[in-house]
């Protein structure tokens, strides 16, 4: 019972901090339009999309509570934004409708998915199902964004607030399932035991 109640809070701690981490959603789409301008050609998804991903990576490297492993989480979301953006932006030839966003988005979210899931540590079991939820959380995303009123007719490198939040929220529980942040009872933070070892 002691172990229970001590580790509940740890969880909403940790998700909440994870969720918080939606505020650098803008602040990657700000870098990533700064340096490639619109996503309307692929040379600015590419650029766009990298320097996005690098800045979202870093961000969520910072409220992954350690979890995450930036050497690898940083350069694997910066790549497969990238990629991703770049194939996905001209599979709909840069659109902006709610239908074109929300494909770009899956597109974008298989490539970045299966970056990221090979970015995880490498004991952590059923890490594909990070990869299998990403296209479907991305196109989300973009989704909420867009109904959210969000001009998206601008080309953003990456969805708005609204579907940053969502994202977070809902990436922050399959986040908890494949790598829970525990705590002892004396309530000392410590990473699960198989991360820990996979880390070093």
């Amino acid at each position: 019972m002691t172990r229970s109640r001590a580790s509940q809070p740890v969880f909403l701690r940790t998700w909440l901090v994870w969720t918080a981490g939606f505020l650098f959603f803008p602040l990657a789409g700000l870098a990533g339009t700064a340096v490639g301008g619109r996503v309307d050609g692929p040379i600015a998804a590419l650029l766009g999309g990298l320097v996005a991903g690098l800045v979202l990576g870093a961000g969520q490297t910072l409220v992954s509570r350690r979890r995450l492993d930036p050497r690898r989480w940083i350069p694997a979301t910066g790549a497969g934004m990238g990629i991703g953006l770049l194939i996905g932006a001209a599979a709909v030839g840069y659109g902006t409708s709610l239908g074109e966003l929300a494909l770009m988005g899956a597109i974008t979210g298989v490539v970045l998915g299966v970056a990221q899931a090979l970015a995880l540590p490498r004991r952590i079991h059923l890490r594909w199902a990070w990869a299998a939820a990403m296209p479907v959380l991305w196109s989300l995303g973009w989704t909420v964004t867009t109904v959210g009123g969000i001009s998206v007719d601008n080309q953003f490198t990456i969805f708005g607030a609204y579907g940053a939040l969502t994202f977070s929220v809902l990436s922050g529980f399959l986040l908890h399932h494949l790598l829970p942040y525990r705590a002892s009872t004396d309530l000392t933070p410590t990473v699960a035991p198989d991360v820990a070892i996979a880390q070093r």
